[in-house]
């Protein structure tokens, strides 16, 4: 009798480059891999509430296709960000219709850091649209959310790839996904490319240190895409279908070998 590992995926951050996360999730379930836990960080953890509320990849892509992103960017007086992140809140709670955690149909669990312990904290009962706007509240660019006293900001400042989550939810296999910066910035253009590179520069540090040799993990190559716009959605869906691709044999035969027992 076969023994199906249980499959965790570790959506990592990397603003409108975790677009590419649908493409990810397309081919994984073309080819019958399903995921039984779910952890996000960042962008991640907006594509992964989706998808944990039920949300097809398909649906996901014609929504990210049709998107006007400013729309949902509400600017606020900078005084502790430039986005105050209500609309976008609100843009993930009609999305998964306002469920909380224990609502959702894959157990998801989201990361922020709190700045006032400098922690990471890790996300799981409540409404997923408030655990997802802490999640992705880049520090300096977003309001951060302010809960329990704490000052939650952008999961992906200590963990871009939230592996180990997943792993602490009782994965066997652990498929992580990197839309991350890896490479050489170009100039900053504005005082929202300087933060956000800074930022970036801080994540590549740590998560070449927490990579995993018994993991799997996907890179899309997502160099040329600005993180800040969300205009290029086909170019980082096929992107992440094309790295996904890469790995699938390797994911695969995984599988087989715990299902075996081998």
């Amino acid at each position: 009798m076969k023994n199906r590992p249980k499959i965790g995926l570790a959506l990592g951050a990397g603003a409108s480059r975790g677009l590419a996360h649908i493409g990810v999730l397309q081919v994984l379930e073309e080819n019958d891999i399903f995921p039984d836990f779910i952890a996000g960080s960042s962008i991640g953890a907006l594509v992964g509430s989706l998808y944990a509320a039920g949300i097809s990849p398909a649906v996901m892509a014609a929504i990210a296709k049709n998107l006007d992103m400013k729309m949902y960017y509400d600017v606020a007086v900078p005084k502790l960000g430039f986005i105050k992140g209500d609309r976008l809140e609100e843009f993930v709670r009609l999305l998964t219709r306002d469920m909380t955690f224990d609502q959702l149909r894959i157990p998801l669990k989201v990361t922020a850091v709190d700045l006032k312990t400098n922690s990471s904290v890790i996300i799981s009962s409540g409404k997923v649209a408030k655990a997802v706007r802490a999640s992705i509240s880049i520090p300096g660019i977003f309001v951060p959310v302010i809960h329990n006293e704490q000052v939650l900001v952008d999961g992906g400042l200590l963990e871009r790839i939230p592996a180990g989550v997943v792993k602490d939810m009782g994965a066997d296999i652990i498929i992580g996904v990197d839309v991350g910066f890896r490479g050489m910035h170009g100039d900053p253009t504005n005082i929202l490319g300087i933060i956000l590179q800074s930022f970036e520069v801080m994540e590549l540090a740590l998560v070449e240190n927490n990579v995993s040799e018994e993991d799997i993990y996907i890179y899309p190559d997502l160099m040329d895409i600005n993180p800040l716009l969300f205009d290029k959605a086909d170019e980082c869906i096929a992107e992440g279908k094309r790295a996904t691709l890469e790995v699938i044999d390797e994911i695969l035969g995984v599988v087989k070998v715990i299902e075996d027992g081998s």
